[in-house]
């Protein structure tokens, strides 16, 4: 069964893949965004916003890097309503083929296609001045919660793209995920917030996400922040995971 499920992932993601390679605007265009934020606030906002650092572009990358993420995950919500409404989902269940390989090849699809994005804005970050003394190792930590925060998005994408009614509807729940960081530390110090912005700020889950990236890549003590990270990626993939899956199974019924 295993066997079955990973060869008919494997080409069904091939087919998603062919998809971006014949239409790669959707990555240009989850990229344009983000890299466009990083511009406007280096260029503009950086030099009046005090952080302590060195290098503004270093302070808000982290959470540039989130944002990119959370814009292309609409991508997955649309390219899944697409499937539905135009009949693929049902003819993929008249063939013999595992039925969560469907998803499964969308999810991964949308992570190679993120990923892409992530290396982009990067590269553009370091034309922009971004530097990092992080060797391999902090690199790797910060690419598995890059990973971990794709993956748990991306199920969560998975829900409106099964049940949305229009094809905005689809995408349009990936705007309060994209306006989540600037309630956060990705931009300015949680210490210069008002009381109850400042509280949600400190404990929601994109603050210690990004605080975490940013130690890695300061190579600063991590402190507890990787670990409340990590249980947050987790934490929402589980409980994503298993609202999509029973989504996908009342659809498909």
């Amino acid at each position: 069964m295993s066997k079955h499920f990973f060869g008919d992932t494997a080409v069904l993601l091939g087919r998603s893949l062919r998809h971006i390679a014949r239409s790669p605007d959707t990555i240009i265009t989850t990229a344009i965004m983000p890299i466009a934020m990083m511009l406007m606030f280096v260029y503009v906002f950086g030099g009046a916003i005090k952080t302590g650092s060195d290098s503004y572009v270093n302070y808000m990358l982290p959470g540039i890097l989130l944002i990119t993420v959370a814009s292309g995950i609409a991508y997955t919500a649309f390219r899944l309503f697409m499937d539905m409404k135009g009949g693929i989902f049902e003819r993929f269940q008249s063939m013999p083929i595992a039925r969560s390989s469907v998803l499964w090849a969308h999810v991964l699809t949308s992570l190679v296609a993120n990923v892409i994005s992530l290396v982009v804005v990067v590269l553009v970050a370091l034309l922009m001045g971004f530097r990092s003394a992080a060797g391999a190792p902090a690199w790797l930590a910060v690419a598995g919660i890059l990973i971990l925060f794709t993956l748990a998005l991306t199920w969560i994408a998975v829900i409106p793209g099964l049940s949305a009614k229009t094809m905005e509807g689809a995408s349009a729940f990936s705007y309060p995920l994209i306006f989540l960081p600037f309630l956060s530390s990705a931009f300015v110090p949680t210490d210069t917030m008002p009381g109850p912005v400042r509280v949600f700020a400190e404990y929601q889950p994109v603050t210690s996400i990004v605080n975490a990236i940013r130690n890695l890549f300061t190579q600063q003590p991590v402190g507890t922040d990787i670990w409340i990270a990590l249980a947050w990626c987790v934490g929402i993939l589980i409980v994503a995971f298993a609202f999509a899956m029973n989504t996908y199974r009342r659809r498909t019924a």
